[in-house]
């Protein structure tokens, strides 16, 4: 997927703050001082889209909307979700007046359907839910502008008591892009995964879909000229897009017009399932953080986009350092065609990373890991997609005492991280820790919890020193033996953007 540092609207918002600020300065006198480097400033105004939870009529599904605080933020702002067909998923109209209470049953306008959540955020530092339920809940689409901007994160959790897809899924909702990678995709028979498209903008979207097998391009008439109406979200089963049933596939999303947020929803008839988000950027060297300890079967599906093959180094980042796993220390990727690696039990009881790294020369590579938790018909599935490092600052929300594993991964060198746990959505006080992750390691850190914790709270993760972090959150909810369980990697939240500076003071002008 090609992230950017912050969204369209608030790279356009900062851009205009940029030229307002030249055209009043003027241009540097002759003999002065050349610019000052770029300023990290907090981003104006983003946007967030979360897909559709479920097509299970006995789904309940939470959200949970969290900011994190950060210095030079505006002072007012606001922040909320609308429902992809334009109702408002917290009950209020444009102004924020409210018009229905939580579980209500519709306004006396009847815009708001049944069991829409209720979600009106909080300010900056504070975690606040809502929920829903059942199979109708509609996608949803997300802006937050002024103090609520930097960094704000939407978890999506939901849990499916029986059926395809049972366990927990989660996912966390995301920018609006124009090109997405999803290897680990399937059209088996005892799969069932929907790409879901939501169009955050006022005029329609067109987008093509590619299905990448082992044998190369799978033909798809039925995935070109796909339209995403304006303010509207579309889920595409996948196995109607082609005859041909895979057990793994590379997705290819590409918009030749407009933009979208993407995600599969990969359900399993037997093995649970969950939300596979979008691969990192193609890159000659991926990081796939937060293995389960007790993972029973992992599964690598790599992809490469090129026209040359990719011959891969495999290591896994163990607690001890770098490491081969055995029978898999290489991959050889053909160009066009989706490879798998059967890793089986890699972890072996310990934390866990993969490292993907070329052999020789380098080639963009997209991949993925399908995990699964369990054995015979108390199995659970998730996904890890390769993620870009946390950055500056990562955030999770979404996290429970007991149920939360913080993994970070040092690849290249020992790095010192600050993790900080919110105060909690209905309670608590918030506290922090620093870590220190040696080169080369993985390490499922005890994740700091709010004293006096109340509801659920969210994790901020801030590069200190050193070298680039990974770092993934899982979050498990075990039921009647069934491990389930949801894991989603936390690359950079967007919070920040890089604005040139002036070398001229503005006080001049003044005199």
């Amino acid at each position: 997927m090609n992230r950017t540092t912050l969204s369209l609207t608030a790279a356009t918002g900062a851009l205009a703050a940029v030229t307002a600020f030249a055209a009043l300065a003027g241009p540097t006198a002759s003999g002065a001082s050349a610019p000052k480097a770029a300023a990290e400033l907090p981003v104006e105004r983003t946007s967030l889209l979360c897909p559709a939870p479920s097509i299970s009529d006995i789904a309940d599904t939470s959200y949970t909307s969290f900011t994190p605080v950060t210095q030079g933020t505006a002072s007012t702002g606001k922040a909320r979700l609308q429902a992809a067909d334009g109702q408002l998923a917290d009950g209020s109209d444009n102004s924020g007046t409210s018009k229905s209470s939580k579980g209500g049953k519709g306004s006396k306008d009847g815009k708001n359907a049944a069991d829409q959540p209720v979600l009106t955020p909080k300010a900056p530092g504070t975690p606040v839910t809502g929920d829903t339920s059942g199979a109708d809940a509609p996608a949803l689409i997300g802006t937050a502008d002024g103090k609520f901007a930097p960094g704000w994160t939407v978890q999506e959790t939901t849990e499916v008591a029986a059926g395809t897809g049972r366990g927990l899924q989660g996912v966390t909702c995301t920018t609006a892009d124009t090109d997405f990678w999803f290897p680990g995709a399937s059209t088996a028979a005892d799969r069932t995964d929907y790409l879901h498209l939501t169009n955050p903008d006022d005029s329609a979207a067109v987008v093509d879909i590619e299905l990448y097998g082992k044998d190369g391009a799978i033909k798809s008439p039925l995935g070109e000229n796909q339209t995403v109406p304006p303010h509207a979200s579309k889920p595409v089963l996948l196995s109607t897009l082609t005859d041909e049933r895979q057990a793994d596939l590379t997705v290819h999303v590409s918009v030749r017009s407009g933009r979208v947020g993407a995600s599969v929803q990969a359900l399993d008839d037997k093995a649970g399932g969950d939300w596979l988000a979008a691969s990192a950027d193609p890159a000659g060297s991926l990081v796939l953080p937060g293995i389960p300890k007790d993972a029973t079967d992992v599964r690598l599906i790599a992809f490469t986009p090129g026209g040359d093959d990719a011959d891969l180094k495999v290591r896994l980042a163990s607690p001890d350092g770098l490491i081969a796993p055995a029978g898999n220390d290489t991959l050889h990727v053909k160009s066009g065609m989706t490879t798998t690696a059967d890793l089986g039990d890699v972890t072996r009881g310990e934390a866990g990373s993969l490292v993907l790294t070329p052999t020789d020369q380098s080639v963009p590579v997209v991949a993925a890991l399908r995990v699964v938790r369990g054995k015979g018909d108390k199995q659970e599935t998730a996904f890890i997609p390769a993620t870009a490092p946390v950055g500056t600052r990562a955030t999770s929300a979404d996290n429970s005492a007991k149920g939360t594993t913080l993994s970070l991964t040092a690849p290249t060198a020992t790095a010192t991280v600050k993790v900080t746990a919110s105060v909690g959505s209905d309670g608590g006080t918030a506290t922090t820790k620093t870590y220190t992750i040696k080169s080369g390691t993985t390490q499922d850190v005890a994740a700091p919890v709010p004293s006096g914790l109340k509801g659920t709270y969210a994790l901020t993760v801030e590069t200190v020193s050193g070298g680039p972090v990974y770092a993934s959150r899982t979050l498990s909810a075990p039921e009647s033996g069934v491990p389930g369980f949801t894991i989603q990697p936390l690359p950079n939240d967007r919070g920040l953007v890089a604005v040139p500076r002036t070398s001229e003071d503005l006080s001049v002008l003044q005199k």
